[in-house]
């Protein structure tokens, strides 16, 4: 299986039956720009309001309580400049990265359904859009299927 970039998106080749996947396909969250995702209780990094915290990058990082940490851990300003994610690679993927180790991992022997809570929570989880957890759980299925391992239990949140 060969992995490689082009034109912002991942294209996962899997070399016997020519298999190409473009799910990966997006640096900034479809319409993100016109959601809002600053969460003003949070004191601790507080939002720039000429700025929109939305999903960017690999995990389509989102929330200034993520992106101001990520900044003060990976070394670029998060709260002021969140579209570094989207314009500078190497930040995108140490973002991706930084967000996988403090809040997917912790969670990943619960079972797929706990990285999609870890990652997406209210949003998708206890109802908040069980189509799009069931469209995940299906290419999860199917990805553990082509490379022949055991999707595990607990797919759901």
């Amino acid at each position: 299986m060969s992995i490689s970039l082009f034109h912002g998106c991942f294209i996962v080749i899997k070399q016997q039956n020519h298999f190409v996947d473009t799910d990966f396909c997006y640096i900034e969250e479809i319409n993100g720009a016109s959601r809002d995702y600053c969460d003003e209780t949070n004191t601790q990094y507080p939002c720039n309001p000429n700025k929109g915290y939305y999903g960017r990058g690999p995990i389509q990082l989102s929330w200034n309580f993520n992106y101001g940490p990520a900044g003060e851990s990976i070394g670029f300003d998060g709260l002021n400049s969140p579209e570094t994610v989207a314009t500078d690679p190497v930040i995108s993927f140490k973002t991706a990265v930084w967000y996988w180790v403090n809040s997917v991992q912790p969670v990943i022997s619960q079972g797929f359904g706990a990285t999609i809570r870890a990652i997406n929570g209210a949003l998708e989880c206890d109802g908040g859009n069980p189509a799009t957890v069931e469209r995940r759980v299906e290419y999860y299925i199917d990805y553990c299927n082509q490379l022949g391992v055991d999707p595990g239990p607990n797919l759901r949140c």
